[in-house]
């Protein structure tokens, strides 16, 4: 059960938005964590009103959690880190957003990734969920690699590796690529096969293929070569990303995303050995950043007020 918290003392929320989910955790100045929230899709770049609906949602959820009510939101300081607001109209858009909060710092899912797997110090962080990307924040410098989007990258998300499973399955249907366990596994998980799952995925969201993505794990793990060929051109990808942003010399490099686990014993060698657990989840990172934009916010205020 939460402690009481005072009628005027600050509240944190940190949000953490992506293409499947949006989660919330709201704390107090202390960091005890008083409730969370998980609502749908945020990922502003795919439609700005889904993503703020899924923020209040996520929101309210948190409040009531714990046991707060809309009226709290006058003493939320509130950090929102989005996929999608790396490019630079998708900010803007968001930047709009007439929030409920008394304040709100916004900025990417990968630096509230990176502010709670190092617990707001410097490092660096792959996320693999169902998008892919990377960024290392080191002396003030942001490197971002990838977040480009489903349509141009994204190699090794969910969602890539299952779009890889079903081109592999329509050229093994039209006997252009070699035989994979993957047709029937993605047919049944589909309930169409043949040209019939083209017309299933017309206009599917990143989401819909990224639920493909543990078959494609499943097939390698009963030795079949096409879905094992896919996860090997995924981990390359991401073991080139992770010696990259180890080229800016972070003190430590994490693994976040739903993929992780699935993801990790397919890396190069050299590359796990870098690797360390991360100290908190995105959402975490999210708090602990608006913390941080808070307190400059109140440091350059104090430094511009004239004084008596």
């Amino acid at each position: 059960m939460p402690e009481p918290q005072a009628q005027d003392e600050l509240l944190y929320l940190g949000i953490d938005g992506g293409g499947t989910k949006c989660s919330a955790i709201l704390t107090c100045s202390k960091h005890n964590s008083l409730g969370r929230g998980l609502a749908g899709p945020a990922n502003p770049f795919r439609g700005p009103e889904q993503t703020i609906d899924s923020i209040e949602k996520a929101t309210t959820l948190a409040l009531r959690d714990a046991g707060l009510s809309q009226d709290d939101l006058s003493r939320v300081i509130a950090g929102v880190g989005l996929a999608g607001v790396n490019l630079p109209i998708v900010y803007e858009t968001m930047s709009k957003w007439k929030h409920p909060y008394k304040e709100m710092f916004l900025t990417t899912d990968l630096e509230i990734a990176c502010a709670g797997a190092h617990d707001g110090h410097d490092g660096g962080v792959i996320v693999v969920g169902t998008g892919s990307s990377g960024c290392s924040i080191v002396n003030g410098e942001v490197l971002i690699i990838g977040a480009h989007g489903f349509e141009f990258g994204d190699t090794s998300s969910g969602a890539w590796l299952g779009r890889q499973a079903i081109r592999a399955v329509l050229l093994a249907e039209d006997d252009l690529g070699p035989k994979t366990q993957l047709t029937e596994s993605v047919s049944e998980a589909l309930g169409s096969n043949g040209v019939s799952i083209v017309e299933k995925m017309v206009g599917a969201k990143p989401s819909d293929f990224a639920s493909l993505a543990g078959l494609v794990f499943a097939a390698a793990d009963k030795g079949d070569e096409v879905a094992t060929d896919i996860i090997q051109q995924g981990a390359s990808y991401l073991s080139h990303m992770v010696r990259k942003l180890a080229s800016t010399n972070p003190p430590a490099i994490s693994v976040l995303g739903g993929l992780k686990d699935l993801i990790l014993p397919w890396l190069d060698d050299d590359v796990r050995m870098q690797l360390v657990a991360a100290k908190n989840a995105a959402d975490v990172g999210a708090v602990i950043y608006a913390e941080q934009k808070h307190r400059e916010m109140e440091a350059t205020a104090k430094v511009s007020r004239p004084s008596n």
